[in-house]
């Protein structure tokens, strides 16, 4: 009998229906969380993406379990109408922020209200260099065609190219939701290793005196300068590109928040309490997304790929062009900070200030960085905005 109950209730474990699958997806989300907690790569993502692998791929535990529902005959009306018999699991319905397009741009209010525009209204040329980093997009864009990828799908994909998390959720959410577990995964684990994946690109494109140039100290940008300048961009990329006005509405609003001066409550709760609650729902949701059925899948190994050959073309176009607008300045722009076009603010441009600290201890890259950092984003944002207007429809 003791025996007979001890098997019903091994039975009725995880133990007894774990998959290999699972397992290799426990053990990935495993070496995310070290990389994350031993050696601090973006903890802030890779935590909660992590453990919400972790909890998708404990089997029994129904966390991203869908909702039961069945049409019954109302007795009262005799309309049909839709009964819940079952409800879902607690990460199905906070996922319901990623699907519905909801997060993303409630993250884009939080980068705008941290982010100081002042280096790129200081440097407008830096611009370029946010434009030229958004190359990967459209190359992977075409790789993924190429691959067999419908049209929505390869948008989906190469917008990974951005490494702008966000944006690639708000995207595919529109464009590819079948998709969103994979490319939200690859996103947010480049974001996160950025640190890594950068550097090697950007010494191999440049040669060590063009990492010890020392740029110039950007000019003061007046408080005018800055109210001005996010109502500008909002009004003017709205009318353009309007399906690029959720995003960058929202990212211009946050920073109108922060340099305004009159709303510091609002500014401070966006960029707190705000920023970290849909940062936890966010992250968890996404990693909750990599469940083994899913993620381990031919398709899904190649969208991890072209997501990586995304967001390395990005950097290095980045590079290059600043390479270019080093030649074309005589020497005065360091082409570490093309690196920084891509949309991991401000992951990005520490990274830049890195490198370059690393050639010359007097370098100091971060503020002339986060130009290109800043156009990054805003450019990200349209290039979704392109993508979601040509295949939206």
């Amino acid at each position: 009998m003791l025996i007979d109950i001890l098997g019903d209730f091994l039975q009725s474990t995880g133990f007894a229906t774990i998959t290999g699958g699972q397992i290799f997806m426990l053990l990935v989300s495993f070496v995310l969380l070290y990389l994350a907690i031993k050696k601090e790569f973006e903890p802030l993502l890779l935590v909660p993406i992590a453990f919400g692998m972790l909890l998708a791929n404990l089997p029994l535990a129904g966390l991203m379990k869908e909702p039961i529902v069945e049409i019954v005959k109302d007795p009262n009306t005799g309309k049909l109408v839709s009964e819940t018999k079952e409800l879902g699991g607690l990460l199905y319905y906070l996922y319901q922020g990623v699907k519905l397009g909801i997060y993303p741009p409630l993250i884009f209010l939080g980068v705008g209200a941290m982010t100081d525009f002042g280096p790129l209204i200081a440097n407008p040329k830096s611009i370029l260099l946010g434009a030229a980093a958004q190359f990967g997009i459209f190359f992977t864009f075409i790789g993924a065609i190429a691959l067999g990828f419908t049209g929505p799908e390869s948008a989906s994909i190469g917008i990974i190219g951005g490494a702008d998390g966000p944006t690639a959720l708000y995207l595919t959410s529109k464009l590819a939701p079948h998709l969103l577990g994979p490319i939200a995964v690859a996103a947010y684990s480049y974001m996160a290793l950025v640190p890594i994946i950068q550097p090697p690109i950007m010494k191999a494109l440049t040669t060590e005196e063009e990492r010890k140039i020392v740029m110039e100290q950007l000019r003061p940008v007046s408080k005018k300068e800055k109210i001005i300048f996010p109502i500008m961009i909002a009004v003017v990329v709205t009318l353009i590109l309007p399906s690029a006005g959720p995003l960058v509405g929202m990212l211009m609003l946050g920073n109108l928040m922060r340099e305004s001066g009159v709303v510091e409550r609002l500014s401070k709760t966006v960029q707190n309490e705000l920023m970290n609650i849909v940062t936890v729902f966010l992250g968890l949701t996404v990693g909750a997304t990599a469940n083994a059925e899913i993620f381990i899948q031919w398709g899904t190994i190649k969208i991890i790929i072209l997501g990586l050959i995304a967001f390395s073309i990005g950097t290095a176009a980045g590079v290059i062009f600043g390479k270019i607008m080093c030649k074309a300045t005589g020497g005065k722009v360091n082409p570490l900070i093309g690196a920084a076009g891509v949309s991991a603010v401000p992951m990005a441009a520490r990274v830049a200030q890195k490198v370059g600290q690393e050639a010359n201890p007097r370098n100091f890259l971060l503020m002339h960085a986060m130009g290109p950092n800043v156009a990054g984003v805003i450019g990200s944002a349209v290039a979704a905005g392109l993508l979601l207007m040509f295949f939206g429809g």
